[in-house]
């Protein structure tokens, strides 16, 4: 998200989470005052390869809820960070990017210090490349951690989530597909969203 008005109107369909991105080489740079949203929305600020320090006081400055690591940050920076935030409820989203095959070996020094993955498509751009990778992938996928699937999404995919979630499900790990980050098939232009895009692909989840 990046224009208030926008902002504010995403808002009343009450997503779960409202991310932020706070780097500087992307168009979707927010630099903006974030309007008064529900508190039940969390606030997630957006990192690529951030220093610690300029990451916590994004997190003051705006009351984040979550942050999403989205460079090569490191296991022991994550350690470090998460050790910084132990007295917040703060959420730490790591992201890998997925293409033809994934190494899922590399999640395990990450288990202990996030709580969440994010699975993106590996693109020209650090995000909101517009396509998906293959799913089939996450089939194999050895963790019980939680995910979110990212990368591309738009309504076209709606029944192939469905269809992954379900797989999950019947193999008793209903938990894992935890949720769905939607962004540039849904916009207008950079940071800009579509609301009655938005509407229509809500209606496919029991939300």
């Amino acid at each position: 998200m990046k224009h208030p008005e926008n902002i504010s109107e995403v808002a009343k369909l009450q997503p779960d989470y409202m991310g932020f991105i706070f780097y500087e080489k992307t168009p979707r740079y927010f630099d903006a005052e974030i309007p008064e949203i529900p508190s039940a929305i969390k606030k997630t600020g957006v990192f690529v390869d951030e220093e610690i320090n300029i990451i916590l006081e994004r997190i003051k400055e705006y009351d984040l809820n979550a942050i999403q690591l989205h460079g090569e940050e490191s296991a022991a920076f994550c350690a470090e960070l998460k050790t910084l935030l132990i007295e917040t409820e703060l959420e730490i989203i790591k992201v890998f990017s997925v293409k033809d095959d994934f190494d899922f070996s590399l999640l395990e020094a990450y288990e202990p210090v996030v709580d969440f993955f994010l699975f993106d498509t590996k693109g020209k751009n650090k995000g909101g490349n517009g396509i998906t990778f293959n799913w089939e992938l996450l089939k194999v996928y050895p963790s019980e951690k939680p995910f979110f699937l990212s990368g591309g999404i738009g309504a076209e995919e709606v029944e192939a989530i469905q269809e992954l979630k379900a797989y999950f499900e019947k193999n008793g790990k209903g938990n894992l597909l935890y949720a769905v980050d939607v962004n540039s098939k849904f916009e207008e232009e950079a940071g800009f969203k579509n609301m009655e895009k938005l509407k229509e692909f809500r209606k496919h989840f029991d939300l």
